[in-house]
């Protein structure tokens, strides 16, 4: 394992990487729905592309020590690091996939990231089953790779609550064969949530492809995206005190909306002031708290995360290959 942070490696991804584009070059449009929305995005505001040229972008986080953005390139087993005026560089790899013999599925790096409360990089790790905490000089720690004796299929997403507890999502993705492969040892796709105490506890089964993850600022609600194009849902669950899921309700059903362009619920991401940033057919869509859609980024492709940045105001988004960003008015939770 590697630990590499430095720009010695960074001609490795230049070839992948792309400067800024004009806004005119960019085919990508931001629509408008509601009149909150304008009290959320400048009506200037366009879609910035700052790399291109990935296999699969996930898992944006920003990395409040180095001011710059990390995310995840899974297919290619790496973490990338984007600071303004520069390129793309290897952060991180292997990220996700420790092995030696090479790996059989398409997925094996890292995912979903965050930083816990001590600023230590967290991950989602296709290829190990587990999330994982990676330490000073390289070294990862196993943070959960097990429920009841059996291997997770491959985390995905990832948030804390500010107690410390960490709640992720467990969909097979990161394995050869998905949903149908032997390696398998659970049978269900779960939320959990697992405590600093390093219990895991199991919050829900009943979500056939969990993904991206989300609290409300008042962390009293919990949005799960599943991303089953069959039930393309974003769900809510209201928390009971000592953290499991109280109620549960459908916070909004894209499954109709495929004439919106390529893609479904993944990632998730909440604002200061509740509004809910999520992925879907054809890019990011922002609703209301109270679920009513408010506007779209439309990016054109599948698109599979995003996270706050700068000062909070600045959206980064993983769309397919590429990494972009939208300035905002709005500031994203913790911020």
């Amino acid at each position: 394992m590697n630990f590499i942070s430095s720009r010695v490696l960074a001609a490795l991804a230049v070839a992948t990487a792309c400067a800024v584009l004009s806004a005119d070059e960019i085919p990508r449009t931001i629509e408008r729905k509601d009149p909150r929305f304008d009290r959320l995005v400048p009506k200037d505001a366009v879609i910035e592309m700052l790399a291109d040229g990935y296999h699969w972008t996930e898992g944006p986080v920003w990395d409040v020590s180095q001011k710059a953005i990390l995310f995840s390139d899974i297919p290619a087993n790496t973490v990338f690091r984007w600071k303004e005026g520069g390129q793309p560089e290897i952060f991180l790899k292997p990220s996700g996939y420790l092995g030696e013999k090479p790996f059989e599925g398409r997925e094996p790096g890292s995912n979903g990231l965050t930083f816990d409360g001590k600023g230590r990089l967290v991950l989602c790790q296709h290829g190990e089953r587990r999330v994982a905490r990676l330490e000073t000089g390289g070294r990862f720690t196993t943070l959960a790779d097990h429920y009841q004796g059996k291997r997770f299929n491959s985390p995905n997403d990832l948030v804390f609550r500010s107690n410390g507890d960490l709640y992720f999502t467990d969909p097979p993705y990161g394995l050869p064969k998905t949903f149908d492969d032997p390696a398998r040892e659970l049978s269900w796709c779960g939320v959990y949530r697992l405590t600093p105490k390093g219990e895991v506890v199991l919050l829900t089964k009943d979500v056939k492809a969990p993904n991206g993850i989300a609290f409300s600022p008042d962390e009293k609600t919990l949005y799960v995206a599943s991303s089953d194009p069959d039930k393309a849902v974003v769900m809510a669950y209201e928390l009971a005190s000592d953290g499991s899921l109280k109620t549960t309700r459908v916070f909004v059903d894209m499954t109709g909306w495929k004439a919106k362009g390529p893609g479904g619920p993944d990632g998730i991401k909440v604002d200061k002031m509740g509004n809910v940033f999520t992925t879907g057919p054809g890019g990011v869509h922002v609703f209301a708290s109270d679920g009513t859609l408010l506007g779209s980024f439309l990016t054109g492709v599948p698109t599979a995360n995003l996270n706050w940045g700068d000062d909070g105001s600045t959206l980064y988004i993983t769309a397919n290959t590429a990494l972009c960003r939208v300035k905002l008015t709005t500031r994203g939770k913790g911020f």
